[in-house]
């Protein structure tokens, strides 16, 4: 049985759906964020050293980084289903985005993340406070929002050329690609092709399934 090591509002809400629609049988064990730190608890490094979600145990297996899981899933238990074809155009494509989202698409999502939760630190003196939030706004203005306003109309452009993100057919890359999006979708106004997408995603029966066993999901 696979267990997935399920964090409030995490990436693993990505792997409980990759899971529904592989139609797999998996077994979900919650771990809430502290509301104070939005850290995941200590009792996540009993599963993994680095204490963080997604991670899954598959028998004696146990694997980290969605990516990585992902890419088991697929390849161990999915027949076929939810990658191109190797040698196709359609599967460069999928290997590029399944990539992207963690490594390009995330990092920037992050920063805006935390320059705007610095200000608000209560470990902050308040006389620091005013200067934290000129810092921290300038960096916003003149590289994260431009910096995302590009990714932004990256992903709106490629949706052009297909449904999903490598082809007309869903795969793991629109599994990894669903974080960075949604969460941009909260920051953020999206582009037409992109908000299409999202409503789309979130339609599907296998999504709407994997929220009722992972519980509320802030990007939704």
């Amino acid at each position: 049985m696979i267990i997935v090591h399920h964090l409030n509002n995490s990436r693993s809400q990505r792997v409980l759906w990759l899971l529904e629609e592989l139609n797999l049988p998996y077994e979900v064990i919650r771990y809430e964020r502290d509301p104070k730190t939005m850290l995941a608890p200590p009792e996540l490094k009993a599963v993994h050293p680095l204490g963080k979600s997604p991670v899954i145990s598959d028998g004696d297996k146990t694997i980290a980084e969605t990516g990585a899981i992902v890419e088991y899933l697929i390849e161990t238990y999915g027949d076929g289903a939810l990658r191109p074809e190797a040698g196709t155009a359609e599967r460069l494509r999928y290997d590029y985005w399944l990539h992207y989202a963690e490594g390009s698409a995330m990092p920037p999502l992050v920063m805006k993340l935390i320059f705007g939760e610095i200000p608000k630190s209560p470990q902050m003196p308040w006389f620091i406070r005013p200067i934290a939030k000129q810092i921290t706004a300038g960096v916003a203005k003149s590289y994260l929002d431009p910096t995302l306003k590009t990714h932004i109309a990256f992903w709106d452009a490629e949706l052009g050329k297909s449904a999903y993100f490598a082809g007309n057919e869903l795969t793991g890359a629109d599994i990894m690609m669903s974080f960075p999006v949604e969460a941009a979708g909260s920051r953020g106004t999206l582009g037409p092709r992109v908000t299409e997408y999202i409503k789309g995603i979130h339609a599907r029966a296998a999504y709407k399934q994997a929220l009722s066993r992972g519980g509320p999901y802030a990007f939704l």
